[in-house]
């Protein structure tokens, strides 16, 4: 067996947790494999919605278990949070959900000195959602890093004592103060005890276990393929590599057992937070947007930026990843468009190009873009979609080489059409 990836093709907030929900019946596993509680992963079913920040979206399926994989970093409040409103609607989340050792922990510290440097970098702040993924990765490069596996033995107060300690000279450096870190860490060290009650494991073995026997595992990637530490729009990336190569360092499995892979994108842009944007509407089409797509950051609560659909950065996250097949969401938040309009190249510096930009956030961008007809009609799951909205597929296909194979056309799961039945 093979390892499926599902990954976002923009900059996030594409809506990889409702695809992961749907198609999580044909997974034997779902296994988060990067980021931390910066990502939000919203499922609706039931009339009921839900935000994921840490777990897999495949929580609510009976019989699918879910890893927490090496990548990840982890909150333990966030987690205890997340589970707490899980055992509220009745999921029985301690059959179905595992932690790996190797995942790193957020230390409140670790809260305290993203806000530190997110204020020192005045107007050039990056945008962080400040629950303290960048100092998290910064000290697992810098081999400093507390592990879910140290919880299990007996030195685990006497390294969060040293790495407390360090942080806190660095605070004091920057002359931030640590307002509010005792009853942090009072909270931190009771979740901490909480989440012993999820077991533990050694997780590059457990899923190349779960692959010699026959089980159907789907990689769920977190934030998005423009958002990656090397090859998205630099310095206002995240601090992971969101792309598909990313799965295999994540969880611990090799570059051959990669299968499909599906790619996720928006029928429009959106981004969070600081850092370049092509395609931005400013005017009243942007807030139009906004307001029929519920445009607002799952994790944040902050306005997301909207702006048309780029093929340029669209091409390059397929070539990235070496996308199988596209996903479409959100195309019914194009409904009342007579006219669409989609970016096909850049002009940058006065030259043509359909190439992404060494330094996307430095470049000013002139977009190069065509006008599409908008099917200005509603949309449903069991109905023939619009002429206009078919073409709309048909150009994009073309363009990327990639089938479309699911189209999102509202936030509950039952509002997704399978164009590809191998899909489903």
């Amino acid at each position: 067996m093979q390892v499926d990836v599902l990954l976002g093709m923009q900059w996030g907030d594409e809506g990889k947790g409702k695809i992961v929900d749907v198609l999580t019946p044909k997974y034997d596993l779902i296994a988060r494999f990067q980021g931390g509680p910066n990502a939000g992963h919203t499922l609706e079913f039931d009339g009921k919605k839900f935000v994921l920040h840490t777990i897999p979206s495949g929580i609510f399926h009976e019989g699918t278990m879910n890893l927490i994989g090496n990548g990840v970093v982890i909150d333990p409040v966030t987690l205890r949070r997340e589970i707490n409103n899980l055992i509220e609607q009745g999921v029985p989340y301690k059959e179905r959900l595992i932690i790996s050792r190797k995942a790193h922990l957020i230390l409140p510290t670790h809260r305290l000195l993203d806000a530190a440097s997110e204020a020192a970098k005045g107007k050039d702040k990056i945008g962080s959602t400040l629950k303290g993924i960048g100092p998290t990765y910064m000290d697992k490069t810098g081999r400093n890093g507390l592990r879910i596996g140290d919880i299990e033995t007996p030195e685990f107060e006497q390294k969060y004592r040293a790495l407390k300690e360090k942080h806190l000279q660095m605070l004091e450096r920057l002359n931030y103060a640590a307002d509010g870190l005792d009853e942090m860490e009072k909270d931190w060290m009771d979740a901490i005890a909480f989440i012993q009650g999820i077991p533990f494991v050694n997780s590059e073995y457990y899923i190349n276990n779960a692959l010699k026997d026959g089980k159907k595992v789907l990689a769920e990637g977190a934030q998005g393929s423009l958002l990656d530490i090397d090859f998205g729009s630099y310095p206002f990336v995240t601090s992971s590599n969101t792309v598909c190569a990313g799965a295999c360092t994540g969880l611990g499995i090799a570059p051959n057992m990669i299968g499909e892979v599906y790619g996720i994108f928006k029928a429009y842009c959106t981004r969070v937070g600081s850092g370049p944007f092509p395609t931005e509407l400013h005017e009243a089409t942007g807030q139009r947007l906004r307001d029929i797509g519920h445009e607002y950051g799952a994790t944040t609560g902050r306005p997301r930026r909207c702006g048309w659909l780029d093929m340029v950065a669209l091409k390059y996250a397929v070539m990235l990843n070496g996308v199988t097949k596209l996903i479409m969401t959100k195309a019914d938040v194009l409904n009342a468009f007579e006219e669409i309009e989609v970016c096909t190249g850049y002009n940058v510096r006065g030259e043509y190009t359909e190439e992404f930009p060494y330094d996307h956030s430095a470049e000013i961008i002139e977009t190069i873009t065509k006008t599409v007809k908008g099917w200005n009609q509603e949309v449903a799951v069991d109905a023939p979609l619009p002429q206009a909205l078919e073409d709309y597929i048909a150009y994009v296909e073309a363009e990327t080489g990639c089938e479309i194979a699911i189209v999102s056309l509202g936030p509950d799961r039952k509002q997704t059409m399978l164009r590809d039945k191998q899909t489903a």
